[in-house]
């Protein structure tokens, strides 16, 4: 019959399509209609089913497309997560042994721990800035280091003190701030060192061997920071052991652990390319007076 002529067509469908062909093609029947007419639906009918069929293919095609991207990059994320951590583990191990006191509540350094940093025979102590609270205070945190630096002077440890700190702004101006309290606390101008550059930790370390030409150092800072400052002296060549500052508990210290996660991969890198520091400049050995380093 006319019907069975128009199966022909059905081959090499879905079964879902040819059953939407079979239901076309019984209904024509049904209908009475003439060949013709019945060949232009049944072409019409295979015309529509086609043009799905495409639509299906190309929207299979775009999801398949975005599903293996989202893998990707779900697994470009994991892989990075991954890298991220190791390098801060690798980091943090690398140096914890370097950090030979840590100074809790009062700051005191006891006999033993005095006997161990003094045999390190350090050129100076350099103490990290941190931020201000005005143009006359150092902030918590600051004050602490400057507070243990101060100590290891006094204690006999170090024969001088080298501030490093942020002095790019007339309004965030560090080391003026390091310098009057350091003055403030009976250490001889001549034997503290201002280092105006140190913009950022890297800088700081860079320019203590640079610049004022130290071969061995004691790095104050609080405990999170001396593992990044530890590695940065280590791989630039600087002999270094740490003295962690952690006299009490700081406002937002989570959130400045975890940034540093991110700056000791940053860092980790940045070594690797033996970058200069921001500003270069005379050299001002430790060896000597301090006296020229101030600029006030």
């Amino acid at each position: 019959s006319s019907s069975q002529k128009g199966f022909r067509h059905l081959f090499g469908m879905s079964a879902l399509h040819r059953q939407y062909l079979l239901e076309a093609l019984l209904y024509i029947e049904a209908r009475g209609m003439s060949i013709a007419k019945k060949r232009l639906q049944i072409f019409t009918a295979e015309a529509i089913i086609r043009g799905r069929r495409k639509g299906d293919i190309w929207m299979n095609a775009i999801k398949r497309f975005f599903l293996r991207l989202l893998i990707l990059l779900i697994a470009a994320g994991m892989v990075g997560a991954m890298l991220v951590l190791f390098i801060n583990s690798r980091v943090k191990h690398s140096t914890e042994d370097q950090i030979l006191y840590l100074i809790q509540g009062e700051t005191e350094i006891s006999a033993l721990g005095q006997e161990s940093l003094k045999d390190f025979d350090a050129d100076c102590a350099m103490v990290l800035g941190c931020g201000i609270e005005d143009a006359e205070t150092p902030s918590p945190m600051l004050k602490d280091r400057l507070d243990a630096g101060i100590a290891l002077y006094k204690a006999g440890i170090v024969p001088k003190l080298l501030l490093s700190g942020d002095n790019g702004q007339e309004s965030h101006n560090e080391i003026h701030v390091m310098l009057r309290y350091t003055r403030e606390a009976g250490v001889p101008e001549a034997d503290i060192f201002c280092d105006h550059a140190g913009f950022s930790t890297y800088d700081s370390v860079y320019r203590a061997a640079d610049i004022f030409k130290a071969e061995r150092v004691i790095i104050v800072t609080q405990q999170y920071h001396e593992y990044r400052a530890l590695y940065l002296a280590d791989k630039l060549g600087l002999a270094a052991v740490g003295v962690a500052s952690d006299q009490r508990s700081y406002f937002g210290q989570r959130y400045r652990e975890a940034r540093e996660i991110l700056a000791r991969n940053k860092d980790f890198f940045k070594v690797l390319l033996r970058g200069k520091a921001k500003y270069g400049g005379e050299a001002i050995p430790i060896s000597g007076s301090g006296i020229s380093s101030h600029g006030e």
